[in-house]
């Protein structure tokens, strides 16, 4: 589970707005960060925590739309876009890319921390779903390649004769092999292991790889 303390990244080139929001967020105890344009936050140094974007729909030198385009959605965090000049086109295809909350100045403070608590709380869920996968691709990459065969006749529900007979090797054998994979996935059960195996995204059409 991801403890490290969230981050609130504001980008907005009205440095008087920019000051309000900081004030704003780091009032209730988060930590925030504040850039004037794309570039700047593109080009900062962002620690390894949960994190939000609240981020300017019109900047000088990126548009928001095409920032976000261009952070996309893979381990970028969710972004919640603020604006003076909204309009129904720009809302809807920030939503569509996966933004949290499109608001219009001037916006509620409630609305604005409620999108950000709501953000963070997604990109909180993102990385210990990344984390998890990555950890069950560790102890996957542990396995030898008869080990993977094996694998993924378990989880499809062949039984060991089923198994051994296709892959051409006894059943002792591909009960040994069943026994590695359980502990080298870490599986307590073999209902875990299929679960395992869903995430990764393994099935007997992989048998053969």
């Amino acid at each position: 589970m991801t403890t490290a303390k969230p981050i609130i990244y504001v980008v907005d080139d009205d440095s008087s707005v920019r000051e309000a929001l900081v004030s704003l967020i780091a009032s209730i105890g988060w930590e925030v960060s504040a850039f004037g344009s794309a570039r700047e936050f593109l080009d900062s140094q962002k620690p390894d925590a949960p994190a939000c974007l609240v981020l300017d729909l019109k900047l000088p030198d990126i548009h928001g739309l095409d920032l976000q385009a261009k952070l996309g959605r893979e381990n970028a965090p969710p972004i919640v876009f603020i604006t003076g000049y909204g309009d129904i086109p720009s809302s809807v295809r920030a939503i569509k890319a996966g933004a949290v909350e499109f608001l219009t100045k001037p916006f509620r403070e409630e609305d604005l921390l409620r999108a950000i608590e709501a953000a963070i709380e997604i990109d909180r869920a993102s990385r210990e779903k990344r984390a998890e996968l990555n950890e069950l691709e560790r102890r996957h990459a542990l396995l030898t390649p008869r080990e993977r065969q094996v694998f993924a006749f378990v989880v499809a529900g062949f039984a060991n004769k089923e198994t051994a007979a296709d892959l051409g090797i006894t059943e002792t054998t591909i009960g040994v092999h069943r026994g590695q994979i359980m502990r080298k996935m870490q599986a307590p059960s073999l209902a875990e292991l299929v679960r395992m195996a869903e995430k990764l995204g393994i099935g007997h059409s992989m048998g053969a790889a």
